[in-house]
Parts: structure tokens; C-alpha cells; sequence
């Protein structure tokens, strides 16, 4: 078994690494082609932002004890993404469907009409959720935390 504190930059974070590497990958292709998104993008899309939200959300927690000035940035940068996820889950209401000119609505009081807005919804309510067990909601509307 090896030691992490030992791995080689290279060997940390494969996962990571490759994930990185795709969106830099689709970037580039997207850049090329010039097409405009689309709700399958932005599902796609907004599935990475609330994955690397609970990831900040893990990282936060771990480092909050023994370095407080750097949990702090990763909760803020926590937050953050929260904030992005959101945007992308309202954008992806906004464009038109496959039955309608206009955009559909987020009605958590009744289910969706199915994948992939079942899907991005409840990410989007997982992630609502997360953020405001370790949040205020006067939080939400903030600017990052800046230290000197």
C-alpha cells in the first residue's frame, strides 16, 4: 500500500486528472464547432459543477480543523459553485424544449416530466440542500472573502 503524502504529482488524483482533461477537451471542440448549448449540455454540465460542489463541501470540512484560513476559501469557493450550479439549472429552464418554443419550469412541488429534467432538479435540490445546512441565506448573495 502506498503512502499519499508520498504519490508523485503526476499519480495524484487520476479521476480528477481525466475529468479536467475532458472538459478542457470539449472546451476546445466546442470553441471549433461554435454551436449553441443545449439542455443536454447543460445537464452535463451542471452534473460537474454539484460534483465538484460536494467535493469543496469534503475538501472544506477536512481542512477546516487544522487550517482555518483555508477551509474558509474552500467553503467560499464551495458557495461558489453552488452559485454556478444554480445559474446553469436556471439556464437550462430557459431553453426551449422539444415541445415548446419556451423553457419549462422548476416545480419541486410536483415531479418533472422526466430525465433529464429529473435529473438536473434533483441535483439541484441535493446541492440547495448541502449548502444550506453550512450557510446563512444572507451567504448567498455575498462576494468571496478576500484576505490580505
Amino acid at each position: 500500500m502506498t503512502n499519499p503524502a508520498h504519490t508523485p504529482a503526476d499519480d495524484a488524483h487520476p479521476y480528477l486528472r481525466a475529468a479536467t482533461a475532458g472538459i478542457r477537451h470539449h472546451t476546445r471542440q466546442a470553441a471549433r464547432t461554435s454551436t449553441p448549448a443545449d439542455r443536454a449540455h447543460l445537464d452535463v454540465l451542471h452534473g460537474h459543477l454539484t460534483g465538484l460542489h460536494l467535493l469543496l463541501d469534503r475538501l472544506a470540512d477536512t481542512a477546516r480543523p487544522r487550517h482555518p484560513a483555508a477551509g474558509r476559501h474552500l467553503a467560499s469557493a464551495h458557495l461558489r459553485l453552488w452559485q454556478a450550479a444554480t445559474s446553469v439549472h436556471d439556464a437550462f429552464h430557459t431553453l426551449p424544449t422539444e415541445h415548446s418554443t419556451s423553457g419549462t419550469d422548476c416545480r419541486p412541488d410536483r415531479l418533472p416530466e422526466g430525465p433529464p429534467v429529473l435529473t438536473i432538479c434533483q441535483r439541484q435540490l441535493a446541492s440547495g440542500h448541502a449548502i444550506r445546512r453550512k450557510t446563512t441565506p444572507a451567504d448567498h448573495g455575498t462576494r468571496p472573502a478576500r484576505t490580505a
